[in-house]
């Protein structure tokens, strides 16, 4: 069987066990919908919890761009990594147990405030679209590539698969495909790590074949990849061009967007008590480690491959993946100096994807309708390929190609389904239920829940046809919008009872509008500006959000003194969540019998 056919098996049938289980695993009220029924073993949950934190921009594109930036690729091991064991060991616990379906259902209750809940809800719509951009990118690249259709259907086909079962399941049947997503994009990731480890450096363990000899080499990995860069003019992987401050603040602004972050935060709502929670965020943490810690090792190997394969070869001698991704619009070739062979140099890539046109050049080459490159540079490589294309320049086994298509799918369908479900769920509860629509019954509720997917996966499909950057940049934006907003407002609900809901409006507002502001003025309105001589304190888009974070805390503080304190029940309330309880057994804030939230006003 060729790897077109094992392609379409191994795609074919993940998607016909994700949409049986969401079809086993169907919500019947608002309850399921939202949380699961809050009856998800921690086991599960932290698997759920590792396929939706592990997006399209863990799976394909985080490996991809430390492959081509270096060490300025690491912010996101560190700041995703970090972030993710803040949330999970300081906030998760807490919030779980104050028991409510939404993260604007914990903003509107502790600030007393439907303002609030309502700034909230414009805040998990801004993040939260921003962030489903990238996974619905990631999906057209895969589709692209493995199943020969265009980008934007590809798109598409995510648009209906997502469709189905987020609509149908909601988070109930969300959970479980996650888990069987997880397995699917682990073992995907994994096993050609194992395989291209074993070729480069005889070692199976990835992990530590990425400090490993170079097989035939008395070089290590990253000596010889620092070699292979300066040989083509290129500075040495090890080092990085961005500043230390805005590496600091693109870490800082990915780590606290982390735990800001409304799709990771509810799956810890969906456990039976709050020491289930805790439990889960320690498998979903050891969960995440087995991907995370290969990442840098798979970005290193990909880079030695393409760097070898690629450099000053003759375009006609090139093997047959080349052609592959070519022809799906994710590399180009310009040959500006007419000699049919790949010159691989510095240079500032074309912005945007590559036009391509029907015509083949002189050298068999898919032409393109304006220049991919300046300078001497005549290959456009897309960041967002060199997991997915990694096997095949290894030359692994067409089912080892096969898998990885069918865990790239699975790494964005996962969490465009937590967001999407975040989305509807926010509009729902928070924006219907909770303000225009009080009276509504729990069936009409779960129908609204089902529409708001359903339109929320269309504006998404947009998203992900019209990207505004590649996967991991998008992402990035995501969470600095998240650090920006949500992550002080939550952080002072709980450990700063003083803290009101004038306080908290202002902080979240000043904070999403000048994080905002700054991103779009850079990278759509004035993007020739963005260089560090222009940014405030030398800081990029991609670690404003630190600032905006910093703002945030600053006016909601200021705010909060110069008005009145929160009513006495709520600091009693803020006291009573972070009080541990014994057994698991939790307090009267949390649940009812029905698994509906409980009133604290």
């Amino acid at each position: 069987m060729d790897t077109q056919m094992l392609t379409y098996l191994f795609v074919g049938a993940s998607f016909a066990l994700y949409i049986f289980i969401a079809i086993r695993s169907r919500a019947g009220s608002t309850g399921e919908y939202y949380v699961a029924g809050k009856g998800v073993h921690p086991i599960a949950n932290g698997m759920a919890t590792g396929a939706d934190w592990m997006s399209a921009a863990s799976f394909i594109s985080m490996a991809g761009i430390i492959s081509f930036v270096g060490r300025d690729g690491a912010v996101y091991l560190m700041g995703w990594t970090g972030g993710y064991v803040l949330l999970a060991m300081c906030l998760a616990p807490y919030l779980r147990k104050f028991g409510k379906f939404t993260v604007p259902d914990f903003v509107g209750e502790r600030y007393y405030s439907q303002l609030a809940r309502v700034v909230a809800v414009v805040c998990v719509i801004f993040i939260s679209f921003t962030y489903v951009a990238g996974q619905m990118r990631g999906v057209g690249i895969v589709f692209s590539r493995y199943l020969e259709v265009d980008i934007n259907v590809g798109v598409m086909i995510g648009m209906g698969i997502v469709f189905f079962y987020a609509v149908l399941g909601g988070m109930k049947g969300i959970t479980y495909t996650q888990v069987a997503q997880y397995c699917v994009m682990i073992f995907a990731f994994m096993v050609p790590a194992i395989f291209i480890s074993m070729m480069i450096t005889g070692n199976p363990i990835p992990q530590l074949g990425f400090g490993s000899n170079v097989v035939g080499s008395d070089m290590s990995v990253l000596e010889k990849l620092n070699g292979l860069s300066e040989e083509l003019g290129f500075a040495q992987y090890t080092d990085g061009s961005k500043s230390t401050i805005d590496m600091f603040f693109i870490t800082m602004a990915l780590m606290v967007g982390t735990a800001g972050l409304p799709h990771v935060i509810v799956r810890f709502f969906t456990t039976p008590t709050v020491r289930d929670a805790r439990k889960s965020a320690g498998y979903a943490l050891l969960f995440i480690a087995i991907l995370y810690t290969t990442a840098p090792a798979v970005a290193s190997f990909a880079r030695i491959n393409l760097l070898n394969t690629v450099s000053d070869a003759k375009y006609q001698e090139l093997p047959e993946w080349f052609s592959n991704w070519e022809n799906s619009g994710l590399i180009a070739w310009t040959d500006k100096n007419a000699d049919g062979k790949i010159q691989y140099h510095p240079g500032k890539p074309m912005e945007g994807s590559p036009q391509f046109t029907d015509e083949r050049g002189v050298n068999g080459e898919r032409l393109v309708s304006n220049n991919v490159t300046a300078n001497n540079n005549e290959l456009y490589v897309d960041r967002d390929i060199m997991v997915l294309a990694n096997p095949e320049i290894a030359q692994l086994p067409g089912w080892v190609i096969a898998l990885v298509a069918a865990g790239g799918l699975a790494a964005a369908l996962s969490t465009a389904a937590g967001l999407l479900l975040v989305i509807s769920t926010s509009i729902s509860h928070d924006l219907l239920k909770r303000n225009l629509m009080p009276n509504i019954s729990d069936k009409q509720e779960l129908l609204a829940a089902r529409a708001a997917a359903a339109v929320a996966v269309v504006v998404a499909g947009l998203f992900g046809i019209y990207p505004p950057a590649f996967v991991a940049q998008v992402v990035a934006f995501a969470f600095g919008l998240a650090a920006a907003s949500f992550f002080p407002a939550i952080l002072m609900g709980i450990f700063y009872k003083r803290m009101n809901k004038e306080g908290a409006v202002s902080g979240m507002i000043v904070g999403l509008v000048f994080t905002f502001s700054y991103i779009v003025y850079f990278k759509f309105i004035n993007p020739g500006a963005s260089h560090a001589e222009n940014w405030l304190f030398g800081v990029s888009p991609e670690g404003i959000g630190t600032v905006g974070m910093l703002l945030n805390f600053g006016v909601s503080l200021v705010v909060c003194h110069l008005t009145a304190a929160p009513p006495k029940e709520i600091q009693d309330m803020v006291e009573d969540i972070r009080v541990p309880t014994s057994g698991g057994v939790e307090s009267a804030h949390v649940d009812d019998a029905k698994g509906q939230p409980a009133s604290v006003s």
